[in-house]
């Protein structure tokens, strides 16, 4: 398979766009990875910035996730329609979510972005992930378990849909993503010191 590597690249650089540092800095001033759990995304954001931002930061997230499968290919139109392709570049906007190069390789922990990118180029799949999610947090009020348990679903989904290997092993990877970004969660999950939603501590 043939493919331009600018495809991929591009998908990183717009997944590393610090959407929820920015948000928070413009609106309040605060740096959101000075306080609370230090994390860039959504619920930390809404946490020790406010809604407003909150709100500002999840769209960016969603948004640069689904722009990347949904944009890029017709962008950058080289092969970049082919299904292994898109997943390429699905994989790349999160890896720069997570790993950001404007913020030294340091970044959020995946789930909107990986969300949008998943409902860029597979409606049905990104909306079975979020109704889990939503369920989830609905239950336990943990939005860092609704994250481990939905992308920990995620293959599950793949090989209830669409069992391509491409797909497997792009769900497979993006599920130990996030695992990975949510190790300090799940130690903190696992000692009882993890916050609820409408919590004012660390998440």
């Amino acid at each position: 398979m043939w493919f331009d590597f600018s495809q991929v690249a591009c998908a990183y650089l717009l997944g590393s766009i610090p959407f929820g540092l920015l948000s928070s800095k413009f609106i309040t001033g605060i740096d959101p990875r000075t306080i609370g759990s230090g994390n860039i995304g959504f619920t930390n954001v809404l946490r020790v910035s406010g809604k407003k931002a909150g709100t500002y930061a999840l769209i960016g997230d969603v948004g640069k996730g689904a722009l990347a499968t949904l944009g890029l290919p017709h962008a950058i139109p080289m092969h970049a329609t082919e299904p292994q392709v898109v997943l390429l570049i699905a994989f790349a906007v999160v890896t720069g979510h997570c790993y950001s190069i404007f913020l030294r390789f340091h970044g959020g922990k995946g789930v909107a972005t990986a969300l949008g990118a998943i409902l860029g180029f597979d409606v049905f799949l990104g909306l079975s992930a979020l109704a889990i999610w939503i369920v989830a947090v609905a239950i336990w009020k943990y939005a860092a378990l609704g994250a481990l348990i939905t992308s920990g679903v995620l293959p599950l989904l793949v090989l209830a849909s669409d069992p391509t290997t491409d797909r497997i092993l792009f769900s497979t990877c993006i599920t130990l993503m996030i695992w990975i970004r949510h190790r300090d969660n799940l130690k903190r999950l696992i000692a009882g010191t993890e916050s609820r939603i409408g919590s004012n501590t660390n998440s």
